[in-house]
């Protein structure tokens, strides 16, 4: 009897005390050669769009779900699809992006709410150094290689929000078929590893 007494009070603690372990979140380290960030802008006579790199970057996961991240983009890195000097110039110029000055632009993760395949990802992102809240739709994989795939297929960003004034309409009212529409998206795909 006092064998199963001292077995009951032992089962007990092993119980109470895995109760108050907390497990941490494993930190994957984004590989930027393997991901891809594309963007698009769009004007009243078309569009153009192109690629950014990813700098650096972590996913923050707990189990099978991401808790969070921190994302450095390579501003100096951006490429117009058609090859266009002139438009990578201005893309890169004071009344654009500045990144003479403001060479990286962050992304930091400070809530992931929903399932893996249907998640919306908030955090804060930085862009001439001009922090502003942003949420948008994304799907998290665990792979069987035990990478972490991310995808957000359109991320919307209001530009004039981070004082990139060109070219609006909002600012500039007499501007006609010239505008450039305030917002323009991204499209990511990540690849992280433990």
């Amino acid at each position: 009897m006092k064998l199963k007494i001292s077995s009951i009070f032992l089962l007990v603690a092993v119980v109470s005390l895995s109760a108050f372990t907390t497990i941490k979140p494993v930190t994957y380290t984004v590989d930027a050669a393997k991901s891809t960030i594309t963007w698009i802008g769009k004007k009243v006579t078309g569009s153009h769009n192109g690629t950014i790199s990813l700098q650096s970057g972590t996913l923050n996961v707990d189990g099978k779900k991401v808790t969070g991240g921190t994302f450095t983009i390579d501003m100096n890195s951006i490429k117009d699809a058609d090859g266009s000097a002139k438009l990578e110039g201005h893309l890169k110029a004071d009344d654009f992006f500045g990144t003479a000055k403001f060479p990286t632009a962050t992304f930091v993760i400070t809530k992931v709410t929903g399932s893996d395949a249907n998640l919306t990802v908030t955090g804060n992102l930085t862009i001439k150094g001009i922090t502003k809240p942003l949420s948008f739709p994304a799907s998290v994989t665990v792979n069987t290689d035990g990478t972490v795939s991310a995808l957000a297929g359109k991320i919307t960003v209001d530009r004039t929000k981070y004082d990139i004034r060109y070219g609006s309409k909002s600012f500039f009212d007499s501007i006609g078929d010239k505008a450039i529409d305030d917002n323009f998206e991204i499209g990511v795909k990540l690849v992280a590893k433990k």
